[in-house]
Formats: structure tokens, C-alpha cells, sequence
């Protein structure tokens, strides 16, 4: 089992094995239901934090890296899986069932599993988008790295993320990892992010742009 001792003291409070009762998970379903955003973000930090001090400690951060990146690619090019996830109105046992099958797909290690399945006992699920992306963060830190956030239309294929990744290195000096996401509603083309800076090459901003530039004449 995923030893709850070994995670970060921060996350203690907010991680933890479901409880066996029935009426104690009723209440937590309650609790899920009524969380708000702030807190949803704290979560996600505090779960980010426990799972990376984890992974270092049982040096596991690559296997977590690649199971993490996975997910966050499956979940971010379907919307079901965005409902499935961010949304309370999902049962425990629906989440678990749609996210066990999930991550047998992917292959996902057994701690990412446990890890992910703790999550849901806690009605946490919709925090972990967050908590995957604060544990790329604390990873690109740990490996002095810079984060790119690369938003395209279809899934980047490994050969334009290498292409990517050795252009961004070449801007910046330094190795980049690239966080990639799915927004079909860009039509085309990609949006990155590094940082506070942002580019938008998509078709969908092009096209905004034009319609300014035929409002404007």
C-alpha cells in the first residue's frame, strides 16, 4: 500500500485511506460536493508536494513523470474524461471504475494507481490536473528545467515535441520540458507558454484577428 507515513506532513491532513464505513463516506461525498476552487487549489499543491517528495525518496520521479504525462494527455483530449474528473456529480465508485480502466491503458504504475485511487477516497479527483501539473514544476525545478506549456489542436507527435523542445532550448538557453495539451477548438497550430510569456500561432486566434482587422476597415 501507498504508505500515507512517507508523504509530505502538509498533505497528511488531505490524503489519507478511505474509510470503511458507509455513513462517514456519504460525508465525504457531502464535503466533495461543496469544496470551493481555493481550496481545490491548495489540494492540488499539497498533493503535487506529497507525491514528488514520494517519488524522490523511493526513486520513482521518472516512472511518476511518465505515468503523469500520460494522463494528463488522455484526460485533456476528452471531454468526457474533463467531466469524468472535474465534475462532483460522478460517484466514488463511477471514478474509480472509469480511472482504474484508465490508467490499465496506460500502463500506469502501481504507485501512480494507488496514488490516483487515494485521491478519488477523498473525492480529490478534480484536483488532479492541478496536482499533475505542480508535480511537472516541482520536477522541471528539481532537474533545472524550464516548463512549456505547448496547447495544440491534435496531439503532438514525439517528432515535432523533439522539434519543439530542441527550438525552445535554442531560445532559451537551456533544456525545456514540454507539458502538452489537447484544445481542438484551436482549430490548428499551438499556443506556448514559457513562463509569463505567451505565444498564440493558432488558427483559431488568426482568425479572431482577422474578423478585428474586417470589423476595423
Amino acid at each position: 500500500m501507498l504508505d500515507v507515513r512517507a508523504l509530505d506532513k502538509r498533505a497528511v491532513c488531505d490524503i489519507g485511506f478511505p474509510v470503511a464505513s458507509s455513513t462517514a463516506r456519504h460525508h465525504y461525498e457531502r464535503v466533495a460536493v461543496s469544496t470551493s476552487a481555493a481550496s481545490a487549489s491548495g489540494a492540488a499543491g499539497r498533493y503535487a508536494s506529497a507525491i514528488f517528495d514520494l517519488g524522490r525518496e523511493t526513486n520513482t520521479l521518472e516512472a511518476l513523470e511518465t505515468d503523469f504525462a500520460a494522463l494528463n494527455t488522455m484526460i485533456s483530449s476528452s471531454e468526457d474524461l474533463q467531466r469524468l474528473v472535474g465534475s462532483p456529480a460522478y460517484s466514488r465508485d463511477s471514478q474509480l471504475k472509469a480511472m482504474s480502466a484508465l490508467m490499465s491503458k496506460a500502463g500506469s504504475s502501481d504507485m501512480t494507481a494507488r496514488f490516483v485511487k487515494l485521491m478519488i477516497s477523498k473525492g480529490r479527483l478534480g484536483v488532479l490536473p492541478g496536482a499533475i501539473q505542480g508535480f511537472t514544476d516541482m520536477l522541471a525545478d528539481h532537474r533545472s528545467e524550464t516548463v512549456a506549456e505547448i496547447t495544440s489542436a491534435t496531439p503532438l507527435t514525439d517528432a515535432q515535441r523533439d522539434k519543439l523542445a530542441a527550438n525552445l532550448k535554442s531560445s532559451f538557453g537551456k533544456d525545456v520540458k514540454i507539458n502538452a495539451s489537447v484544445d481542438p477548438s484551436l482549430l490548428g497550430g499551438l499556443i506556448v507558454k514559457v513562463g509569463s510569456k505567451m505565444i498564440d500561432s493558432s488558427l483559431k486566434a488568426k482568425l479572431a484577428g482577422l474578423q478585428l482587422a474586417m470589423k476595423a476597415s
